[in-house]
């Protein structure tokens, strides 16, 4: 699936969102897209729990649904803009809630999307606002750099130190995804249903065997990027981590 170019915050570091909703179904799925954008995601179900969680991560950008168990997502940016007052709120609001909608954005608030709506179009619309802001910098070619590895997303060039690294076409494919998911564990079922889709009936096994190829072809005879997490998955790391 093609993908535009990923943002990354100035300092080259993934965009840091927060995702404040009660339906935990909602935030997983949220959660999801954005981690696929490369962005590290932090989740709230509730006001208090946003407040506390915007101070400890200092997000590039909050996705902050209207109605809230505790109090209303306009109290929520209040309070987190007393601390943080650019940071740039897109909202989630009831189909009909007009109001809300007018409310949020004289309040303040950046942008609004209304539900139902696609995970698409509030990629789309978070793309746009971090450009907008300034929070988040487009990188200027299509390549994704993690330590000395370099992949080409266009070309489909990888490069080590330097030394150009050839790959099959799947070998790429799960590259590109965990150079996506920098030191983000990413399970074996995760990677199937990225990479694969699923087309090998969920056989994790297919993950271990191309996870020994890359291996092969990245880390040879240099210090080990690809690393195991017993139990949990796979994490792409620089090699000085």
């Amino acid at each position: 699936m093609a993908q535009a170019a990923p943002l990354t915050r100035p300092d080259g570091t993934p965009i840091r969102v927060l995702a404040v909703d009660d339906e935990r179904s909602l935030t997983e799925l949220l959660s999801m897209a954005m981690r696929y954008e490369g962005w590290q995601v932090t989740t709230a179900g509730s006001g208090t729990e946003a407040v506390r969680a915007a101070r400890a991560i200092r997000p590039d950008v909050i996705v902050l649904d209207m109605m809230l168990p505790d109090f209303d997502g306009l109290e929520v940016m209040r309070r987190i803009r007393t601390e943080d007052a650019d940071v740039p709120v897109i909202f989630l609001t009831a189909k009909d809630a007009v109001e809300d909608r007018i409310g949020g954005l004289t309040a303040g608030g950046d942008d609004y999307v209304t539900k139902p709506f696609s995970l698409e179009e509030l990629i789309a619309r978070l793309r746009g606002l971090l450009r907008r802001t300034g929070a988040g910098a487009a990188r200027d070619d299509s390549s994704l750099v993690v330590g000395d590895l370099t992949l080409n997303e266009d070309s489909h060039e990888v490069y080590r130190a330097g030394e150009e690294i050839h790959l099959t076409a799947t070998e790429f494919e799960l590259l590109r995804y965990l150079m996506r998911n920098p030191r983000r564990v990413l399970s074996k079922a995760q990677i199937l249903d990225r990479v694969w889709n699923y087309d090998f009936g969920g056989q994790a096994n297919v993950v271990e065997l191309y996870i020994s190829y890359l291996r092969k072809k990245i880390d040879a005879n240099r210090s080990p990027m690809i690393h195991t997490m017993r139990g949990a998955g796979y994490v792409l790391r620089p090699a000085a981590d």
